[in-house]
């Protein structure tokens, strides 16, 4: 359905260009000895992923704006809507944000990546 947006590129972990191929060795990211760990090109359409050395280091600036999300939706979740006291919900914060810590490494890179490259109809083969 959202094929073709940066979206399906950003939620699924595919390929920016074609959409076909997995960014990362590991579908599952809480397998945390592979998390970050990517295929060097993609296996479909040959992009490749790493266009600069260090190129992910510009994720890190993603990651906070993502953490600082899942914290707010925490927080509104636990404060406004359970009505739970401040201290209860910034453990509340700390716990969202460990659990989520591979879910967001993963998604901050997907979405740097994506500043960076279009999706190209040309080359989905699928």
């Amino acid at each position: 359905m959202l094929k073709g947006t940066k979206l399906y590129s950003i939620f699924k972990g595919k390929c920016p260009v074609c959409h076909n191929g997995d960014m990362y060795l590991e579908k599952n990211p809480y397998k945390l000895s592979q998390t970050l760990k990517m295929h060097e090109r993609c296996p479909s359409c040959d992009t490749k992923y790493k266009i600069e050395p260090s190129f992910f280091y510009g994720a890190m600036y993603v990651s906070y704006a993502v953490g600082i999300a899942f914290a707010t939706a925490a927080f509104v979740i636990c404060y406004w809507m359970f009505g739970l006291g401040r201290n209860i919900s910034f453990t509340a914060i700390i716990i969202t944000l460990l659990i989520f810590l591979p879910v967001i490494a993963r998604v901050s890179r997907n979405i740097w990546i994506n500043f960076f490259f279009k999706y190209d109809k040309s080359r989905n083969r699928a």
